[in-house]
């Protein structure tokens, strides 16, 4: 699937979150969403990244957003993981990394030389409509919040 970009319909997904339970787009319909896309639960970045986001969830809250993290690892890697962190917002299991392909978050990466497909560790600002408000592919942990709040605000 090629790159999203601003203005494009927000690909539908229906995922399974770290409490098991069923998570899809349209139950944020009618509010914001900020939803990104991050490779491995507890590591380094992406723990940066998630925490990062859950001391924003205020801010968020005011700006009427909510937060939904999606990454390959299964609901029990991120059930550790918001427990590990008290991240308190869905983490969405793509373990065939489906719906990473459709938002264009799914590509070919290098690391040491070698070439591999994975994560491309991106964000997207939803709308209530689900259309897509901004798109940023390769973002840094730590910029994901600053990028979708200039947006929301």
């Amino acid at each position: 699937m090629a790159a999203l970009k601003t203005g494009d319909k927000a690909p539908a997904f229906s995922l399974l979150d770290q409490q098991g339970k069923k998570v899809s787009l349209s139950d944020f319909k009618g509010g914001k969403l900020l939803l990104y896309f991050y490779p491995k639960a507890d590591t380094p970045g992406c723990t940066k990244q998630a925490c990062s986001i859950r001391d924003a969830s205020k801010e968020l809250e005011k700006l009427a957003a909510a937060a939904v993290g999606i990454s390959p690892d299964e609901p029990a890697r991120q059930k550790k993981f918001d427990d590990k962190y008290s991240l308190g917002f869905p983490l969405l299991s793509d373990p065939d990394n489906k719906v990473a392909k459709a938002y264009g978050a799914w590509g070919e990466k290098s690391m040491y030389g070698k070439t591999y497909e994975g994560i491309i560790r991106s964000s997207f600002v939803i709308d209530g409509q689900g259309k897509i408000l901004q798109v940023s592919y390769n973002v840094k942990p730590l910029d994901t919040v600053p990028n979708a709040t200039e947006v929301l605000a």
